[in-house]
């Protein structure tokens, strides 16, 4: 039987994340499986992945057949290295401690550069949102400062009516009351 590490769809229409899942290369992409190693999710920035480390380079060495875009997420992880050196373990080449020692090198600079990019994505929305929030006070002070002239103007024509109305008060004659004796 001919077995395929493979993504399986789930989540709803534009908001899919994927099981990873070894199959039979007969079994539709969706149906049945042998067993589940992990889940990636591609909405999130950067792609979530969560994979059972051992169990994926278990399968990898009975001869599963990775498709690619799993190919590319068991590279990320680094999956396909570790089955690599420790191919030259099996050859002689290196010892199994130098092999550990490399994956190790490779995972630390692999979480660095991860952190790396994290860290300016970040950066950029931080900048990206103080942008946003200078443009936003930069308008409200437009309106505040168009507010405050409008209601200044109101008030100067409130005290223009007030005025005027004294000033005719002041015209009218007295009216002298009639006394009844």
């Amino acid at each position: 039987m001919a077995t395929k590490i493979r993504l399986q769809r789930h989540g709803r229409k534009g908001y899919a994340f994927y099981h990873i899942v070894i199959a039979d290369s007969r079994a539709p992409r969706d149906g049945k499986f042998i067993e589940r190693i992990g889940s990636y999710n591609p909405n999130t920035n950067p792609a979530t992945i969560d994979l059972k480390f051992d169990r994926a380079l278990h399968w990898l060495t009975v001869g599963a057949q990775p498709t690619d875009t799993v190919r590319n997420i068991l590279s990320d992880e680094g999956v396909l290295l570790k089955k690599h050196l420790l191919g030259g373990v099996a050859k002689g080449a290196f010892n199994e401690a130098e092999a550990e020692n490399k994956f190790q090198a490779w995972k630390n600079a692999k979480q660095s550069a991860v952190k790396t990019a994290v860290g300016k994505l970040n950066e950029a929305e931080r900048a990206a949102l103080k942008t946003r929030l200078d443009a936003e006070k930069a308008v409200n002070k437009v309106k505040a400062e168009a507010l405050a002239a409008k209601k200044e103007q109101i008030a100067a024509a409130k005290r223009e009516k007030e005025k005027e109305a004294v000033k005719e008060s002041n015209d009218l004659p007295a009216t002298e009351t009639v006394a009844n004796t």
